[in-house]
């Protein structure tokens, strides 16, 4: 069985760059302000560009405003710094990831963010330029996954599934690997450069927040996860928060019919709205 993190062309970290947008008026760079007289008030919402940041722009052209909320946007672009905006309170709430790795950078950081409760599904993939099926993989080839614990776990529970390979439960790390008869090499990547290295690799697992902007579709894939995944993302926030009206509404907003119709007409079944 082979392992290894090699390839610098393929494990280039993404800039964690913030870049703040106002989408009813400029964000600030610090929490927004509680409930004011005219309304609930101003809220500002961590998120990558695709697709939540486009949920949250429908939100606020076509919902907010009816509800007395202000909602401002601040986009990151990768899976790092959102949690540590929200802990040290740069934003009210972010919206990026599913209750485990909330969980997992919780646990890490020392912090105590809670979900206010599941808002979508970002389907993930495997995608290939050389294969057209999981099960055109030759032995030995190699097969890049995220290099974050869940999101690692979540690409073999896939391959597992398919009988690919083998692992021991809860897979978080290579090591979960119990059996690889076709001694694939795996290449741990950032999250936020797979689908970049799809032309590098004989396949990838790409999660549709990096999918969708890379042009990858679910035709394209080679392996697509389930809809039953237990990974669906998560509108997040503070103990301090959660019961704060800004985060309720927002989180009524999110699943509202109006906002579910909207997801399954703009990304065909990649991004799927989650049954409340």
């Amino acid at each position: 069985m082979r392992f290894s993190t090699r390839s610098a062309r393929l494990a280039g970290a993404a800039a964690a760059v913030v870049i703040t947008l106002g989408l009813s008026a400029c964000a600030s760079d610090e929490a927004t302000p509680s409930a004011g007289a005219d309304g609930l008030g101003e809220i500002n919402v961590g998120a990558l560009a695709t697709p939540a940041g486009d949920i949250l722009k429908w939100v606020s052209d076509n919902l907010a405003d009816d509800a007395g909320l202000t909602i401002h946007y601040t986009e990151f672009t990768d899976y790092s710094t959102p949690n540590i905006a929200l802990s040290d309170g740069s934003i009210d709430a972010n919206l990026f990831q599913n209750t485990t790795f909330m969980e997992t950078y919780n646990e890490s950081a020392g912090a105590s963010l809670v979900s206010v409760g599941d808002i979508y599904l970002p389907t993930a993939a495997f995608y290939s330029d050389s294969i057209t099926s999981i099960d055109d993989l030759k032995d030995g080839a190699t097969i890049a996954i995220p290099n974050d614990p869940t999101n690692e776990g979540r690409a073999l529970l896939i391959l597992a599934a398919e009988g690919v390979i083998e692992v021991s439960d809860n897979p978080t790390t290579l090591q979960d690997i119990t059996a690889n008869p076709s001694d694939f090499d795996f290449v741990e990547i950032e999250n936020a450069t797979l689908a970049q290295s799809v032309p590098d690799v004989d396949a990838a697992f790409v999660t549709a927040a990096f999918a969708l902007p890379a042009g990858l579709t679910l035709d394209s894939a080679i392996l697509v996860e389930g809809s039953d995944s237990p990974y669906s993302n998560i509108l997040a926030t503070t103990p301090e928060l959660e019961s704060d009206p800004r985060i309720v509404k927002l989180h009524e907003l999110l699943v509202d019919p109006a906002t579910q119709d909207y997801i399954n007409e703009t990304w065909g079944g990649l991004i799927l709205p989650t049954e409340q």
